[in-house]
Order: C-alpha cells, then sequence, then structure tokens
C-alpha cells in the first residue's frame, strides 16, 4: 500500500469489530509513528495505550461520566464559529447522524450516540495522548503530526482508527484510570481496531473542498 492509498482510505471510524489488537502490533504502531516531524526533535508525546480489563473499567466509569465532563482544560474549537468554518461543522454532523438515520429533532437519540464516545466506539484498544504543560501550540502541532502518521501507519496494517478530543473533557477520568505523566494534559485519545464493515455509521467520507478553497499556487 502506497501513502496516497492509506490517506484516502483512512477515514474516523466509529463502529468497531470487538477483535483483539496483538500487543506487538500496538507497539510496533507507537514506536514507528515516532520518525513523524518534530521541531527541534523535542518530540513532546506520550503515548499510553490501554486495552482489557482497564479498558472496560474506564467504559463502565464513563457510563456514569459521559453527561458530567470534567471542566475542559483547553477549546477544541474557537468561539462562535465564523464560515466557513461554521458550515463545515455543521454540515459534518448532519452527515454523520443522516447515516445513522437520526432526525435532528430526535436530540435523545443523538444524545445516546453521542454517549458511545465514551465507549470508544467499541474499539478494543485505546490510546492517550498527552504533553508536557509548559509545551506550547507548535508541541502540539507535533503531536498532531505524531497521530496522523499512527494513524496512516494503522490502515497499512489493516486497522482503522477514530482520533477522538472528546476525551479532552474527561481528562480527570481518564488521569484516574489510565494515569498521566506528571505534569502532563490530556491533548486526545484514539479508538484503534477492526473497522466494522456492515455498521451504517462507516459507510459514508466527510466532505472536503476544492483545491480552489484553500490553497493556491505562485510562480509556477
Amino acid at each position: 500500500m502506497n501513502v496516497v492509498d492509506a490517506v484516502n482510505h483512512r477515514l474516523s471510524v466509529r463502529a468497531f469489530k470487538p477483535d483483539p489488537v496483538d500487543a506487538t502490533v500496538v507497539k510496533g504502531l507507537i514506536e514507528a509513528a515516532a520518525r513523524s516531524p518534530s521541531g527541534g526533535n523535542l518530540q513532546p508525546w506520550r503515548v499510553q495505550a490501554v486495552t482489557g480489563a482497564p479498558l472496560e473499567a474506564l467504559r463502565q466509569t464513563m457510563l456514569k461520566r459521559v453527561a458530567a465532563p470534567d471542566t475542559p482544560e483547553y477549546a477544541i474549537y474557537p468561539d462562535n464559529l465564523w464560515e466557513p468554518l461554521r458550515s463545515r461543522r455543521f454540515q459534518v454532523g448532519e452527515d454523520l447522524y443522516a447515516s445513522l438515520g437520526i432526525p435532528r429533532e430526535d436530540k435523545m437519540a443523538r444524545l445516546q450516540w453521542f454517549s458511545r464516545n465514551g465507549q470508544g466506539f467499541g474499539a478494543p484498544v485505546l490510546l492517550f495522548f498527552s504533553i508536557d504543560r509548559r509545551c506550547g501550540p507548535p508541541q502540539w502541532s507535533d503531536i498532531g503530526m505524531y497521530m496522523q502518521t499512527l494513524m496512516l501507519l494503522a490502515v497499512e496494517q489493516g486497522l482503522d482508527t477514530c482520533a477522538q478530543e472528546f476525551w479532552s473533557h474527561y481528562h480527570q477520568v481518564v488521569h484516574d484510570h489510565v494515569g498521566l505523566p506528571e505534569g502532563h494534559m490530556l491533548f486526545s485519545g484514539m479508538a484503534l481496531g477492526y473497522r466494522d464493515e456492515t455498521a451504517p455509521v462507516n459507510s459514508w467520507r466527510s466532505r472536503r473542498d476544492p483545491f480552489e478553497a484553500f490553497a493556491e499556487m505562485k510562480g509556477f
């Protein structure tokens, strides 16, 4: 599989098979992704992989805590999103719930679906990414590149992922179950496993704007 194929195959999978992922494969992905770009070679990422009994304990806690998030330590989205960002976010939500057959007015069904985030969408492995609180936005971008590299490497192994900044709203829950490194802030989680091809929620792709909407070329 070449890189273009991996990029095109990757999507945010929201329904996984329960099939376990071998520990050597998970470790291999985490190690290989460390070749991601890192300004000044700071390598600010810290990664913790959870499965089995620890993951099940976390899920059980989230059944009770999903309606009571922790005080967030950072804003996932800017306040009062402007165009075209606002419309893009609105559209991806509409497409997601349309794939599930959940209308906008069915608030309860939407909340019930949202709570599946706290179960990692059934993935057999959850990864948690944290960063030293003293780091700034450039190091946050390093973590983003690390996560993207890991997601593409997962595709090569026949695996799928879903990056979940959702977990940043439950950082204390994660710390209680996983034990974040001292002085670190939880940046994101990631579900890892095998895609359930029969799940309708995995049958659509988020939209992307055409080249002309976000890029320009000069001097070519």
